[in-house]
């Protein structure tokens, strides 16, 4: 069994795909998504066309109604923070959500399942995969 948290670029693939997210998780792995992914999918909602609306809601109530959504706590602060650190030293900033994701993966011992794993790349601690290289 893999802990694994699905990111947001990961979740907007298989909505414009039309894949089931079903079909590319085995039925073994625990899944489970960040709080901020709520928030960028609702956005994609919040920003649709008319037409494209109602489809993208009802993407988000299902996603929201069966995938577990991991809080932003003091843990997920804690190792935000020092992701942050990490990015400035290196002199590689990072997307501030792409880092809330990273950090809730590591306060859970989850790896990141992305459409964007460069993303990821060289944060300490963090486990990451692109769904479309497995």
């Amino acid at each position: 069994m893999s802990l694994l948290l699905l990111d947001t670029t990961f979740l907007i693939d298989t909505e414009r795909n039309t894949e089931d997210v079903d079909s590319l998780i085995g039925d073994e792995d625990d899944i489970a998504i960040a709080a901020i992914t709520v928030a960028e999918l609702t956005v994609g909602v919040e920003l649709a066309t008319a037409k494209q609306r109602p489809r993208r809601q009802a993407y988000v109530d299902e996603i929201v109604a069966t995938i577990p959504i991991l809080s932003y706590d003091d843990s997920v602060a804690i190792h935000h923070a020092s992701l942050l650190v990490a990015t400035r030293r290196a002199g590689r900033p990072r997307g501030a959500h792409d880092l809330i994701i990273a950090a809730t993966a590591v306060s859970a011992g989850r790896t990141v399942v992305s459409a964007d794993r460069r993303a990821f790349d060289d944060l300490p601690g963090v486990d990451a995969i692109d769904h479309r290289a497995e």
